[in-house]
């Protein structure tokens, strides 16, 4: 038989993760797809693999980094930011509107990061557009070019510069919903008040309190429920859909999960660092585990892994949001930058500490990192579920390890994380990117840069 009639995959005798159930199965793949799924498939294939006792998962959709590029590719790059996110398990990426200069709150923005990223990521990928002040008439052009929605900061998101990203006034929040739901696209937010916070922070500095915990005492539970409310009575003003990203308290779940059950069109995001560390982990590590809203104490993160286990999260995404080492090692904890570099432990973290150590349903740890974000971003159904006909995006997870992550291991640029030095509870062996194997455990990342924007 010629190679044209052979499968170009077959997986065998693996534990595939299904929307509903776990099953023994095999996985045949012929020009990127998933084209069989069954018991004893025996067709020939260019290569097949002896999966026993390895778990197969839909790949991964991390609905929200920050590769920086066009301009800040000396911060992290396609390149070296697709790989972080493929040898962590992710198969699709959706790059936030920052903190590329310039940002994509314009086509040609968005042409430039499109260019930036051709041929230079090993997985697939689609774009957020911006909300900002200013620029109401460039959500429609965007929506045209094919991002899967739109980015704003209720709080100021920091940097120097005219031509970065900034936060939205209640007009521009206001009228660009309105806007946003005349397109049916989603409004993604990043939720805190910046009266409040901005008010805690000038006073701290003021006052000398400058350290991790200070930097904490600034940012409250109180300034993200704050936005949260008025992002929801907005919405309901206008029946624009909302996705609230990295939600850090218990609280704000809450609030959100109530607002979806009055039948607002809502969804809530958190990210694995605050399921993974406490604001004692911040004063522990140092900058390196900065973020904003920061991580919260142990009774906090305890509430948002509850959360977790009755369904009440949508989605897990990674927020990686890198930066040179250098701009973590400020003077004080308010001047160091605030981000976590996660794109390669987002997987291997959840799947562990969810599944491994805490019991929660494979599908239900599928549904929170690819099922629903597929859905919610207009990439199902060739993406988020193993499914006859949908792209061949595969994890084989060793759930029977553990390791501990190293500096060494780390594919993006800047070799800085809050993950280094924390011990794993299962391993990534090998991601598949439709049926191209884009990394291994043993050999590391393939060679090929095949990743494509997906509209």
């Amino acid at each position: 038989m010629s190679d044209r009639g052979k499968l170009d995959l077959l997986i065998k005798n693996s534990s595939v993760v299904l929307k509903d159930e776990v099953r023994i199965l095999d996985i045949g793949v012929k020009d990127g797809l998933i084209v069989q799924l069954g018991h004893g498939i025996d067709a020939p294939a260019l290569e097949t693999i002896d999966a026993s006792g390895l778990t197969v998962m839909a790949g991964m959709i991390d609905a929200h980094v920050h590769l920086n590029e066009p301009g800040l590719g000396a911060w992290e790059g396609f390149e070296s930011g697709s790989a972080a996110l493929a040898a962590g398990g992710v198969t699709t990426y959706i790059d936030m509107p920052l903190n590329g200069v310039p940002p994509t709150v314009t086509v040609a923005a968005m042409q430039m990061k499109l260019d930036a990223a051709y041929e230079r990521s090993y997985v697939d990928y689609a774009l957020w557009g911006g909300l900002v002040p200013g620029k109401l008439h460039e959500l429609k052009p965007l929506s045209d070019a094919g991002v899967v929605g739109y980015k704003a900061f209720m709080s100021a998101p920091g940097g120097e510069g005219e031509d970065i990203f900034r936060e939205v006034d209640d007009y521009t929040l206001l009228e660009g919903m309105k806007i946003i739901k005349s397109l049916n696209k989603v409004l993604a937010l990043h939720a805190e008040s910046e009266p409040i916070v901005s008010r805690l922070a000038d006073a701290a500095r003021a006052e000398g309190r400058l350290g991790a915990a200070d930097y904490v005492a600034t940012r409250p539970i109180v300034a993200e429920l704050e936005a949260i409310n008025r992002a929801l009575f907005y919405a309901e003003q206008t029946g624009c859909a909302l996705h609230f990203v990295h939600i850090s308290s218990g609280a704000g779940v809450r609030a959100i999960h109530e607002a979806r059950e009055r039948g607002m069109d809502v969804t809530v995001e958190t990210c694995p660092h605050y399921l993974a560390f406490t604001s004692a982990t911040m004063v522990e590590k140092g900058a390196i585990a900065k973020c904003a809203p920061p991580m919260r104490d142990n009774e906090e993160r305890e509430r948002l892994w509850q959360a977790v286990r009755e369904g009440r999260i949508d989605l897990i995404a990674s927020d990686h949001s890198p930066s040179p080492t250098s701009m973590k090692e400020a003077d004080n904890f308010f001047d160091a930058w605030g981000g976590i570099a996660g794109a390669q432990s987002s997987v291997a973290f959840f799947v562990g500490e969810g599944h491994v150590k805490r019991g929660i349903p494979l599908t239900e740890i599928s549904r929170m990192i690819s099922g629903e974000p597929a859905k919610r971003f207009g990439l199902y159904p060739a993406k988020g579920e193993i499914r006859l006909g949908s792209d061949a995006d595969l994890i084989l997870i060793d759930l029977n390890t553990t390791y501990v992550l190293q500096k060494e291991q780390l594919y993006h640029r800047h070799k800085h994380s809050p993950y280094i030095g924390e011990t794993f509870h299962c391993g990534i062996m090998a991601v598949y990117s439709r049926g191209r194997k884009v990394y291994d455990s043993e050999t590391g990342l393939g060679s090929e840069k095949r990743g494509t924007f997906i509209r």
